[in-house]
């Protein structure tokens, strides 16, 4: 297998997703595309949006998933249900492909034929313009750190509209590069840090090398880049959690390779692997299910077992009060 140059990747997706002078960026169209046969509810803002429901229940056999829905539900102030309706929009463009990723491959190259440039006003406007329009929005990808002036031009955007303290805004992360420092000025970085609806999260891929270059088509090495881009954004103070996909071959020794993982995050903070949250992969999305093959099959047998361990790290790792704290309740020393 051939690895993605990332670094090359990324630059080239970054130039045809964004529209510095026009403060736009190109956003999905899901009419047409493999994904939108897997919507619940059909797209929306004129096909550049869609619905989701986050949903607190993963299955009998995984870990309950909090995210969003317990961050969301501290920050408008409501009691938390068991799930939460989110307004997507996503960016176009991702430098890795990740062969469980429920978007099409051609939904990620930043290509013209399946998406547009919207500034954030634009997607405010057609946000707005819905029935019973949900409670947070969510900016997601493809990679939204391809573009990450998206973020902060639309806290600007909800600022200016005084909807800065009614929407909940959150965004995805795939760890993969250092643009925010890259392109964002310290107003724009501060600006995020200080934004009270917003949370970020961040999406560790696989548990070792092995894992991670399989599951991402990325080089082997990169899967460390992740905790140093981790350890930098929990250093701006953002409201950040993680997720962290645990697809990996059968025959992965899961009790030392997951053991060092959660040493090598507790480096970065001690109490930070109660704020990570394995993401259940199913083979039930229709791109998905194009893809699979007998590898994949297997890692997705392998997530199960990992899961054990990653459970069995856990009691052995924290108390049983610091395991049933709420998520959004757990503070990082170091930060």
């Amino acid at each position: 297998m051939t690895n993605i140059d990332t670094l090359k990747v990324s630059s080239h997706l970054r130039s045809k997703a964004i529209d510095i002078v026009r403060r736009s960026i190109l956003i999905t169209n899901f009419h047409g595309s493999e994904q939108e046969k897997d919507l619940t509810d059909p797209a929306n803002c004129n096909g550049f949006g869609r619905v989701r429901h986050f949903k607190l229940d993963a299955g009998k056999e995984w870990m309950k998933n909090p995210l969003p829905i317990l961050p969301a539900a501290k920050a408008l102030n409501v009691k938390p249900e068991l799930q939460i309706r989110a307004q997507v929009f996503q960016n176009s463009a991702c430098n890795w492909r990740c062969w469980y990723c429920f978007v099409d491959f051609k939904l990620l190259n930043a290509d013209s034929k399946h998406a547009s440039f919207l500034t954030c006003d634009e997607m405010i406007d057609l946000y707005l313009k819905e029935d019973n329009p949900a409670p947070m929005i969510d900016l997601t990808g493809g990679q939204p750190d391809l573009t990450p002036e998206w973020i902060p031009w639309m806290m600007n955007t909800l600022k200016e509209r005084g909807l800065d303290e009614k929407i909940y805004l959150w965004s995805d992360d795939n760890l993969s590069n250092d643009y925010l420092w890259k392109y964002l000025s310290n107003e724009q970085i501060d600006l995020m840090s200080s934004y009270k609806m917003y949370s970020r999260v961040c999406c560790f891929k696989g548990i070792d090398e092995r894992s991670f270059s399989l599951n991402t088509k990325a080089a082997p090495e990169l899967f460390y880049n992740q905790f140093e881009l981790c350890k930098r954004l929990l250093e701006i103070n953002l409201d950040m959690y993680c997720y962290i996909t645990i697809t990996a071959n059968t025959d992965t020794n899961f009790e030392l390779v997951v053991a060092k993982l959660f040493d090598r995050v507790q480096q970065i903070d001690e109490l930070l692997p109660l704020r990570i949250v394995p993401l259940r992969i199913f083979d039930s999305f229709t791109p998905i299910a194009l893809r699979m093959n007998d590898e994949f099959k297997d890692m997705m047998q392998g997530q199960y077992a990992a899961m054990e361990v990653w459970k069995s790290e856990l009691v052995k790792r924290f108390t049983a009060e610091q395991l049933n704290q709420p998520i959004t309740e757990i503070k990082l020393k170091k930060y």
